[in-house]
């Protein structure tokens, strides 16, 4: 089964499941283990830190249970917390992975920039008082589009110990105070979004020259890449997969979403 969930990650430690501590998946396995009577085990496309959110995650499952299918989305949410919803609930073949199928994810990130802070966009958007010049911050983007090596910009390196990535798209839009980044990759390193975006801030701000991002990739430190943003402005959008099936959707907090 697959099915791609929504979440506000505020009030959860991360995706994936850990003892004695509220996580998305396992609050998820819960209520379906419940409806199957049955354990289940969510594999999750993406990992998610504690405090970021979801507008398109994929989630995958097995089961021998009968259930009609086609209701399981309606029964999850009439019995899910109200910060987690399921859409698009479909079986698939054998052998699907949420998380070893996927081609492409794509993360937006929510940054307010204007003088004063939000009381409602508190735990969903990135606070940056000081102006951002939005060109300074694309001309450094630009230069981490493509195939790199970001082991400057993640927090630690995975146990394959392979931290060179593709990224295929990294934009960034501006309506009234918000500032939207999108990035969608072939995969992606721990806190390698926030990092970037942590970078971009910094560029867009005066505090780094544009051009020192391919300096950054070359020193492969993550000492030389920029702060890390805080995970409250982060989103998981979407995930593609070969079948064509793609996941994204834009989360409710950018004004393109209305």
């Amino acid at each position: 089964m697959r099915a791609a969930v929504e979440y506000d990650g505020s009030r959860f430690c991360g995706f994936q499941w850990q003892p004695s501590v509220r996580t998305v998946a396992a609050t998820i396995e819960a209520e379906l283990a419940r409806m199957l009577d049955e354990p289940v085990k969510l594999t999750g496309a993406g990992r998610t830190d504690t405090g970021v959110h979801a507008s398109g995650q994929v989630v995958s499952f097995t089961t021998a249970r009968s259930f009609p299918f086609q209701r399981l989305a309606i029964a999850l949410n009439s019995s899910l917390p109200a910060d987690i919803s399921v859409r698009d609930v479909a079986v698939v073949p054998d052998g699907f992975s949420a998380r070893f199928s996927a081609r492409e994810r794509t993360y937006v990130y929510a940054i307010l920039n204007r003088p004063d802070r939000s009381a409602l966009l508190a735990e969903r958007a990135y606070h940056v008082y000081r102006p951002l010049d939005l060109a300074r911050m694309r001309e450094a983007a630009a230069l981490l589009v493509g195939e790199h090596d970001f082991r400057s910009f993640c927090a630690s390196v995975p146990d394959n110990g392979i931290t060179v990535r593709t990224v295929r798209m990294l934009e960034i839009e501006r309506r009234d105070a918000i500032v939207r980044v999108r990035i969608a990759a072939d995969g992606f390193l721990h806190r390698m979004v926030r990092t970037i975006v942590g970078t971009l801030v910094e560029c867009g701000s005066g505090r780094r020259d544009p051009r020192a991002v391919r300096s950054m990739l070359d020193a492969r430190s993550r000492a030389a890449a920029g702060l890390t943003a805080p995970p409250h402005g982060l989103y998981l959008a979407g995930v593609r997969y070969e079948d064509g099936y793609d996941s994204y959707a834009e989360p409710a907090v950018f004004p393109w979403s209305r």
